[in-house]
């Protein structure tokens, strides 16, 4: 227990336990809304179940309310995106294509909030869209249709996770609270009840076929979404921007790893030098300018 009262190792233990989230959804044999539904269903009942261990009340303003429900819409695009991405082209291109948020984050930084990008974060965009077209290829129009459908649901990913954080971070003005596990609780739960209606509309079953899915969808939700979260949050406060930084590109370098390992996912030298530009022109957009807030 003491190595956890370490800031940078919870920070990266958290972003391993994060880069795992594509894996359980590749590995369950449930509809992608329905291994949605029990990420963040098993992850917020774990999180509330901590609330109430730790005798922690809600005190969330009305506005904080509001906006609660805004980024549970938010994080149920998200993952409705992010699982269809995984099926169709991988955890790792998937989950790499949702770390462009940050190019989303700060363009709403710049129209949003008028920040002034550093010339850095500018240069990360035509970096990054290098790196994309290396991984998939400059011939657009022979990519099977799947394969395209997946890098444009990824994009999509990327889009609302981004939508999410900025969400997320009016919360944050409202909050005296320095880890908002209480606010994570209830998008969870509130993303849930989303996710569920999503999946009887489409049809599908909440049903879980084995007990093998159901650890799959445990590991998920308690591992990756409850623990994971928690150890990145209670870190932030207390880690260097660069260590944050190398902790945003461990979580899609491991879901590559993990995509190669388990997935017998075939990389050529190509695709590894795209793969690794899009992951330095991540770093380079994630770190903020000292104008920024």
């Amino acid at each position: 227990m003491k190595l956890l009262a370490n800031p940078t190792l919870r920070l990266f233990i958290g972003a391993a336990l994060i880069s795992l989230s594509p894996v359980w959804v590749r590995l369950v044999d449930v509809a992608p809304s329905t291994s949605g539904f029990y990420r963040v269903l098993i992850g917020g009942t774990a999180l509330v179940i901590y609330l109430l261990a730790t005798r922690r009340r809600l005190h969330l303003s009305k506005r904080a309310w509001w906006l609660l429900i805004v980024a549970a819409v938010f994080l149920a695009l998200d993952l409705w995106f992010w699982h269809r991405s995984i099926n169709y082209i991988g955890p790792g291109l998937s989950t790499l294509l949702a770390n462009f948020q940050v190019f989303f984050m700060m363009i709403a930084g710049i129209v949003l909030l008028r920040q002034t990008p550093r010339p850095a974060q500018i240069i990360a965009v035509p970096l990054a869209l290098v790196g994309l077209a290396l991984i998939v290829g400059f011939d657009w129009a022979t990519l099977p249709e799947n394969y395209k459908l997946g890098v444009v649901l990824g994009l999509l990913t990327a889009m609302a996770y981004a939508a999410y954080l900025l969400t997320l971070r009016l919360i944050r003005e409202t909050s005296t609270f320095r880890v908002p596990t209480r606010e994570m609780a209830v998008v969870s739960i509130m993303c849930a009840v989303i996710l569920a209606v999503s999946v009887v509309a489409e049809g599908e079953s909440l049903a879980i076929p084995s007990y093998a899915d159901l650890g799959w969808l445990i590991a998920y939700g308690v591992l990756s979404h409850c623990l994971g979260w928690l150890f990145i949050a209670s870190s932030l406060s207390e880690v260097s921007a660069v260590e944050t930084g190398i902790a945003l590109l461990l979580q899609p370098t491991l879901s590559f790893v993990w995509d190669v390992l388990f997935f017998s996912r075939p990389m050529t030298a190509i695709e590894l030098a795209g793969a690794s530009i899009a992951l330095v022109a991540i770093y380079l957009g994630s770190r903020p300018s000292s104008k920024q807030v």
